[in-house]
């Protein structure tokens, strides 16, 4: 090839539509603007078949076709000579290009309109500059390879779930100047639909812990659910994160009429995007999402990168919480003066439907990470228990925790952090590596309803 395709993948991003010319077995040529000419190796690119009819039958007839490209960074644009080879209506291909598509899809309410039909695989015979870029003007940011190393030696010598999650993020800001950004991790079970929440939020107003998003909605839920990332690198129309606003109960003990979401953290019209599962053994443990208000900001460097940190965080993430859970269990949790209580009783509600927990009306948490604090409360209020250990939390049958991947030790964070913005007389304190300690400095009545 003239020009290596490796070269110009920022052509590929779909930030400059492309044109696509086909010809008709009788010498009938057809032009069509396409989104997105997909990368798929150095010899290969892919086309979403969705509506190009004309091209469809065209290049089945006559495989020959070329596609015009540009840089939208420099201006410079490129002429592909392409041969079809085949349309793979499932497979890895096929799927990572239809998480992209459904992600756009699931924001932009599109879901019934943008579906992949196949992925038309072409074989790049080609590549010819057509009209020169100023190549001065192209941004010029670190090497991603070498901030990947140095993100990884930290995360490396991360002994502490909490900080590692804190870490990483700041990692990305520094490193590789990615200010917005958050980790969700995977909640599965108890009767409700697989769910990603919040564990660690960088750059936003406010942290955003404990929000949630269904696996499969949109660009995070569907990067889980696909298990491949999505990168999407302009947004032509404005759209918002779904942000529900807790209303005032307006009658005791009716848990229907209060709300118990947390609004996820998020930039109000991101121009960037990029979700990054983290899967280990196959399983996915999470997501790494990361956003920016500029467009284009994600390349496909980036990426990798990200790929890469998602990977190693996963891994640290099972060590450490591992960790958690085997050490110091024979040891007898550290003793800690209990705390002088003052004031007026807090009245700590749990509904069990979903177990949304809420204190003094103010909502605090749901899900697994509430059947956890009503267990903590309802042993403080009955026996007076205030030390606690992970391994007795995970062998309590109420709790209904997976056996596997239950994220138990993320749990406990999400709460000490929760439990840190939102109610300064109740605190979750570690003690030891897999111990910790709740400090309470009000009396606490627990009401339990069906």
């Amino acid at each position: 090839m003239s020009v290596a395709l490796d070269a110009i993948r920022g052509c590929l991003d779909g930030a400059v539509p492309s044109l696509m010319a086909s010809c008709a077995p009788d010498g009938t040529p057809n032009l069509t603007l396409v989104s997105q000419v997909h990368y798929v190796d150095r010899e290969h690119v892919a086309l979403s078949f969705q509506f190009f009819n004309k091209t469809y039958e065209n290049v089945r007839a006559n495989p020959k076709a070329l596609a015009y490209v540009a840089d939208p960074e420099t201006g410079a644009s490129y002429r592909l000579t392409l041969r079809y080879l085949r349309t793979e209506e499932s497979g890895a291909l096929f799927e990572s290009m239809k998480a992209k598509l459904a992600g756009i899809a699931s924001h932009t309410g599109m879901s019934g309109v943008f579906q992949l039909r196949g992925a038309d695989l072409y074989r790049v015979v080609d590549v010819e500059q057509v009209v020169p870029g100023a190549t001065d003007l192209r941004r010029t940011r670190c090497n991603p390879m070498s901030a990947v190393r140095r993100i990884s030696e930290r995360l490396a010598a991360q002994a502490d779930l909490a900080m590692l999650l804190d870490d990483t993020l700041a990692a990305l800001d520094e490193q590789l100047g990615i200010r917005f950004a958050k980790v969700l991790l995977l909640e599965g079970g108890r009767g409700r639909a697989p769910r990603l929440f919040t564990v660690a939020s960088r750059g936003y107003p406010t942290s955003g812990v404990g929000s949630e998003i269904e696996v499969g909605q949109g660009v995070i839920g569907m990067a889980a659910a696909c298990r491949t990332p999505i990168r999407i690198s302009h947004f032509a129309a404005e759209y918002t994160y779904g942000r529900a606003v807790r209303q005032q109960a307006v009658a005791y003990g009716l848990a229907g009429q209060l709300e118990t979401e947390i609004p996820l953290p998020g930039l109000p019209a991101p121009a960037s995007q990029l979700a990054v599962p983290i899967v280990l053994g196959g399983q996915l443990a999470g997501v790494l999402y990361v956003e920016s208000p500029e467009d284009m900001r994600f390349s496909y460097d980036d990426e990798d990168a990200l790929v890469s940190v998602a990977t190693q965080l996963g891994m640290a993430v099972a060590v450490l919480q591992q960790a958690a859970d085997t050490q110091g269990e024979e040891e007898p949790a550290a003793s800690v003066p209990a705390q002088a209580q003052h004031g007026t009783t807090a009245v700590v509600r749990l509904y069990r439907t979903n177990d949304s927990v809420f204190i003094d009306d103010d909502y605090l948490i749901k899900g697994v990470a509430g059947a956890i604090f009503a267990k903590l409360v309802r042993d403080y209020t009955r026996d007076g228990r205030t030390e606690f250990s992970n391994r007795e939390l995970r062998v309590d049958p109420s709790l209904r925790l997976p056996e596997i991947g239950d994220n138990l030790e993320a749990r406990l964070i999400l709460l000490q952090r929760r439990l840190a913005e939102r109610c300064d007389f109740l605190r979750i304190v570690k003690t030891g590596r897999g111990r910790f300690h709740v400090d309470v400095k009000r009396p606490l009545r627990l009401v339990e309803f069906a």
